[in-house]
């Protein structure tokens, strides 16, 4: 073909349906013949989704080392309810095992499921899996603080406030009671003559 020769596009050999059907085998074994580039890709578009990649905090990952001879420390129903006393950190404010089991968006809360299993695999108690993610997260990853130092107080004032409120109620009650109820008639001016008055002094004396 010299330059400035139209291109003839019919002229030119086309795969047939033969030749593509023959082709998938060879393409599958490219495929195979490079694992680890198409891994690396499928491993870097996983990212966190939600308000905690917004916030540019990341995932990290909780772990203790098993116990000897561990076994699982706790049912599925007891890990479950460990769960819920756990914040998720993605930024929502559900706990773990709401967020895993309703949020499915949510990469977060898998992952913090995933090291709960492998502590209750390794043998650790529930103290001392939220003792773990405590250390990792700091205090937030709690739903409920801890019934410690100042925390404390905030539990026990309301109760404190509300007892003493008990005390002084029935303290008014019961001087509310003792307090006579004085009635006081209205006065009345009765006039009577001397022989009225003495009519009625013998009367009296009379019913005596």
């Amino acid at each position: 073909m010299t330059p400035g020769e139209p291109i003839d596009i019919a002229s030119r050999p086309m795969m047939t349906r033969r030749g593509f059907v023959l082709a998938i085998p060879a393409l599958g074994l490219a495929a195979a013949a490079y694992p680890r580039p198409i891994r690396a890709a499928q491993v870097a578009v996983q990212t966190f989704n939600g308000p905690m990649a917004d916030a540019g905090e990341v995932y990290r990952p909780v772990t203790l080392p098993p116990n000897p001879g561990a076994s699982a420390s706790m049912a599925a129903a007891q890990r479950d309810e460990l769960e819920h006393q756990m914040h998720c950190q993605c930024g929502c404010n559900l706990d773990v095992y709401t967020c895993r089991t309703t949020d499915f968006a949510c990469s977060v809360s898998p992952a913090m499921h995933s090291d709960v299993m492998g502590l209750v695999a390794g043998g650790h108690s529930a103290e001392e899996i939220l003792a773990a993610f405590k250390s990792v997260y700091g205090e937030k990853v709690l739903m409920a603080p801890v019934k410690a130092g100042f925390n404390l107080i905030g539990y026990t004032v309301p109760f404190i406030a509300l007892g003493t409120g008990a005390v002084v109620l029935a303290a008014l009650m019961r001087r509310w009671k003792r307090t006579p109820v004085v009635t006081t008639l209205p006065a009345s001016h009765i006039e009577a003559t001397e022989g009225e008055l003495a009519a009625l002094d013998a009367a009296v004396k009379q019913d005596r």
